[in-house]
């Protein structure tokens, strides 16, 4: 859902959530996230990890910056478009590597 459409109290299915259509549901659900409170105190980077290993190949970095946006906003963070994180995801992976 568009983040600026997006308001905590009626976020109740994986499609209410900022930056998620049925497309990223589906992947969610097949890495077991079924509903938004599935991400409260989920890792960003193990969900990814998670669903690069089940499709079995790396993920565009852009569904991580998906996921960092949702399991912030899950965790108490105001909706933002997802490349909100971009910048930050890059500062952490430079970190990783």
């Amino acid at each position: 859902m568009n983040p600026a459409k997006v308001t905590r109290e009626t976020t109740r299915i994986l499609t209410d959530l900022p930056n998620v259509g049925k497309t990223v549901a589906r992947d969610l659900e097949n890495i077991g996230i079924y509903r938004p409170e599935d991400l409260v105190g989920k890792d960003a980077f193990v969900l990814y990890k998670t669903m690069c290993d089940f499709y079995g190949l790396r993920q565009d970095p852009c569904m991580l910056d998906v996921l960092m946006s949702i399991v912030d906003f899950m965790n108490g963070g105001e909706p933002q478009v997802w490349w909100a994180y971009t910048e930050e995801r890059k500062r952490i992976m430079e970190g990783k590597a």
